[in-house]
């Protein structure tokens, strides 16, 4: 594999880390690397242009995802547990 490739290579890697919604174990496992290579790659990539403008919106539109699914499932867990609370309460 010659270094062009290779540079080309970390640049997906660390898009895809980036902005594919997975998370860095997830992504670095996909593509055969260590997570701490992964990391240094997206670390060594951070002020450069790997990123579009676009890119970066859909990785913040991802992360708002994230945050916005995390509090629906701990919301439907406190509901989960209310329904069968009041289920076991006798009218």
């Amino acid at each position: 594999m010659g270094l062009k490739r290779t540079d080309e290579f970390r640049a997906d890697a660390v898009r895809i880390a980036l902005t594919s919604g997975l998370t860095r174990k997830q992504v670095a496992s996909d593509l055969g690397v260590g997570l701490s290579t992964l990391n240094k790659w997206i670390i060594a990539h951070r002020d450069t242009d790997v990123m579009s403008n676009q890119d970066l919106d859909l990785s913040r539109e991802n992360e708002r995802l994230r945050r916005e699914n995390r509090i629906l499932r701990e919301e439907r867990e406190i509901l989960k547990k209310a329904t069968q609370f009041f289920a076991g309460q006798k009218p």
